[in-house]
């Protein structure tokens, strides 16, 4: 007597399975396996690999900027058989987001979903390339939120925020691959094995699409900068009540000769506002620094000593070496 007749596979299980094969059916087309050709110090060739997602019919990928890193092009691999040369794009190493594009069109294109609408405990679906198997599937749930990836280019860190946390499994090769809802929307682009049963994701939402958009357009994300590490906190209630916000990025450090040297901030500061739209941690600052801010004032509000001042400052343009 098998499990059906014993009466041992309930109907959920039968609502699982077709969620997850649908998701497959429908997004697997799009997902290549990367075959990333590089040249070490000596100049000979290596091969990396990893997975990316068509986003565009006529040949743009996204995948991830660690997967592409130190190459120029390779083979993009895809379910049908097909093997299509591509050329790097662009890619943003603080964002662990590259675009990539095939030598030829005629791309399936997967439907890009909103990372920001996720919740704990959601089913989601990821297919990529782990361990050379390509086309593999796993599934599992939304382990976590608002998680945070510190990413590295040259001698500036910036942390990703409302990172995506999954128990779907993940293995090396996996980076670049989808991270899809029930719908087969990508949510999330996988960059990262945390631990053992942990996956992390790098969420689409609004402010990765205008990094895709840059990076297919210009093939970089220009940043401004202003030279100032910290981390939000709760303001004093007092204070709080004074000027009517609950939350400001504290200052812990002022680099030297930077903007914000220059300005006059100091560790201890407060930045509670930012041409007029609140600061309450690191991310908002960094939201407001994109290509049009670099060159132009940017008018702060600021917490010191219990005194709200008005510091203005004008950002330069962040360096990723």
């Amino acid at each position: 007597m098998d499990g059906r007749e014993r009466g041992l596979e309930p109907a959920g299980l039968d609502a699982y399975s077709s969620i997850v094969v649908g998701v497959a059916e429908r997004l697997a087309p799009a997902v290549a396996a990367l075959r990333v050709h590089r040249r070490d110090r000596r100049g000979n060739r290596q091969i990396g690999s990893g997975s990316a997602v068509a986003i565009a019919p006529d040949g743009y990928l996204v995948t991830s900027a660690h997967v592409v890193e130190g190459g120029t092009g390779g083979a993009a691999i895809f379910p049908d058989g097909r093997e299509l040369a591509f050329t790097v794009v662009g890619a943003d190493r603080l964002s662990d987001l590259a675009v990539v594009r095939t030598a030829s069109g005629s791309l399936t294109p997967a439907e890009l979903g909103d990372g920001d609408r996720l919740r704990v405990g959601q089913l989601v679906v990821a297919i990529g390339n782990p361990l050379g198997f390509a086309g593999s599937v796993s599934a599992g749930v939304v382990s976590g939120l608002g998680r945070a990836l510190a990413t590295r280019a040259g001698e500036h860190t910036r942390l990703i925020e409302n990172v995506i946390q999954t128990d779907a499994a993940l293995n090396p090769g996996n980076s670049g691959g989808a991270l899809a809802d029930s719908g087969g929307r990508v949510v999330g682009v996988n960059t990262a094995l945390a631990g053992v049963g942990v996956g992390l994701a790098v969420p689409i939402n609004a402010t990765t699409k205008g990094i895709l958009t840059a990076l297919l357009r210009d093939g970089l994300v220009r940043r401004g900068h202003l030279g100032v590490a910290g981390m939000g906190q709760p303001l004093p209630p007092r204070a709080a009540e004074a000027i009517g916000v609950q939350r400001g990025l504290r200052v812990a450090e002022v680099i030297r000769g930077s903007p914000a040297a220059t300005a006059g901030l100091q560790p201890g500061d407060v930045i509670v506002e930012a041409s007029g739209r609140p600061i309450r941690d690191a991310g908002d600052l960094q939201r407001i620094l994109v290509g049009d801010s670099i060159g132009r004032f940017l008018v702060l509000r600021v917490l010191r000593a219990g005194a709200v001042i008005t510091v203005t400052v004008i950002p330069d343009e962040l360096k990723a070496a």
